[in-house]
């Protein structure tokens, strides 16, 4: 079950995409990663994930996921996608738990997603370039390979996850806040890109709510 924070942050991302009637589409909607989890107390196999989110319809076939080092740059690790995001937009990706299944619900594809710790970055792909990133941690004295300011490193269990994922303002830290309970799949069909001031709004207060889960 997931808890109430997590349900009223998904709830309000739901109630004010509906500010704004402009489709996904003129958005020039590009996949992007919608949420990851990539620490779990204890062993981490079979239960972290990365969610994508994009055009339904959208090929996966010769995208690849990318574990990028902070500690020096390098890729460690190159996922390859396969298959077709679902008519809700919504693609999971579980990771693997070592016999070709995956304790993650809601799964689209099963793959070895055990991203390291931060400070990290997973870097998503396709034949033209890089389509989204999303580093996490302290980068003071580590390489990023994200997007403009680095999300927080959340601790064991939680998720990021972008706070709308119709909007991309390619700076992780604005776009991406920690959820104590992942929601895998869960993300609202109904989302559309937010005009600016409203994108900033809700980014302000996804944010507070952000503190207010850490302090109970």
């Amino acid at each position: 079950m997931k808890s109430r924070s997590s349900f009223q942050l998904r709830l309000a991302q739901s109630c004010l995409a509906l500010v704004t009637a402009v489709p996904l589409a003129q958005a020039g909607a590009s996949t992007v990663i919608s949420e990851l989890l990539y620490d779990v107390p204890g062993t981490d196999s079979g239960l972290v994930f990365v969610e994508l989110f994009g055009t339904p319809g959208t090929v996966l076939d010769g995208m690849t996921l990318e574990g990028v080092n902070g500690s020096d740059g390098s890729v460690y690790q190159s996922v390859t996608l396969s298959g077709t995001i679902p008519a809700d937009g919504v693609f999971v990706i579980g990771d693997d738990s070592g016999d070709g299944s995956t304790l993650v619900n809601n799964a689209d594809l099963v793959r070895n997603v055990d991203f390291q710790n931060g400070p990290d970055s997973v870097v998503l792909r396709d034949n033209t370039g890089i389509l989204d990133a999303l580093g996490y941690g302290d980068f003071t004295s580590a390489v990023f390979a994200g997007e403009g300011s680095a999300a927080a490193d959340v601790a064991a269990g939680w998720s990021l996850a972008r706070i709308n994922p119709g909007v991309d303002t390619n700076n992780n830290q604005a776009d991406f806040v920690g959820l104590d309970t992942p929601t895998p799949g869960l993300v609202p069909v109904s989302s559309v890109p937010l005009p600016p001031a409203v994108a900033l709004l809700l980014s302000g207060m996804a944010g507070l709510a952000g503190v207010a889960r850490r302090r109970h």
